[in-house]
């Protein structure tokens, strides 16, 4: 999903055989973040998204391409991933996920933002969301996601944006063995992973989607607020609720008060 107007990274283009061609620094890059990541996963990430990340086998020493991905992905929930610039608009971004397309922009983080990137880049969306893709609830749930956003207005396709962002992105889970996270957002980064689930700084709430739907959030900060979800079912549950009609409930009971300093605003694309 386009997070900001503008980008300062470019994706590389693909060839005839769907390959982008990678410098050595990048794949170095990538490098560095898989293995320094993979190892604060454990006991953090939960089993389905260590299972899938196990389905994937994905390669340390070079960035994998996508064809090599979506082979994998196929052959288990029938996702593959899209190649797409480096920002896409909403509508897209909701038809690829309706034709069981995950968009992965082409391009990897500099070195100097190694640590925090604003915008997804291929690290953020291979490592971060494809391992749960091979997870039937949460495949099901991407894709009939991507059915709703492509029905609704622009102005719900803000507010739908909330419930991606809340699950998919930075959303917890509880297991027999505690809280852990699933939101690619988190599991994707090295200083989040464990912040959501033990600073004592941000809230974990039990999910609802009214309260998600009303929660504001910055895309550039460690996220204040989290919702915790019981299994992976409840995901597809509330595809199957009235969304937009939880929509405009949301709307006339208001917008919490952000709990964060809003010199920051999310953008209306």
């Amino acid at each position: 999903m386009a997070y900001k107007k503008t980008s300062s990274y470019e994706a590389k283009p693909i060839d005839a055989d769907g390959n982008a061609q990678y410098t050595r620094e990048e794949n170095q890059i990538w490098h560095e973040l898989i293995t320094r990541q993979t190892p604060i996963l454990k006991g953090r990430a939960c089993d389905e998204y260590l299972h899938g990340l196990d389905l994937l086998a994905l390669p340390h020493d070079r960035i994998p391409q996508c064809h090599e991905v979506s082979k994998a992905l196929r052959k288990v929930t029938g996702w593959a991933l899209e190649p797409v610039p480096a920002l896409i608009p909403f509508n897209r971004f909701f038809a690829l996920l309706a034709d069981r397309k995950f968009p992965a922009a082409t391009f990897i983080r500099r070195r100097e933002e190694l640590d925090y990137l604003q915008e997804p880049d291929i690290f953020h969306e291979i490592f971060g969301h494809c391992p749960l893709l091979t997870q039937k609830a949460c495949a099901d749930f991407t894709h009939a996601y991507g059915n709703l956003g492509l029905k609704a207005s622009h102005e719900d396709q803000v507010m739908l944006a909330k419930l991606y962002w809340f699950t998919i992105e930075f959303g917890l889970i509880n297991t027999a063995a505690g809280v852990r996270a699933y939101g690619g957002g988190i599991l994707s980064s090295m200083s989040e992973t464990p912040y959501c689930l033990e600073s004592p700084i941000p809230q974990r709430k039990p999910f609802d989607v009214l309260e998600v739907l009303r929660t504001p959030y910055r895309i550039d900060i460690m996220q204040p607020i989290y919702f915790v979800i019981d299994t992976f079912d409840v995901l597809f549950n509330v595809i199957e609720m009235d969304l937009l009609g939880l929509i405009r409930e949301a709307r006339a009971m208001g917008m919490h008060e952000p709990i964060y300093p809003t010199r920051f605003e999310v953008p209306n694309e």
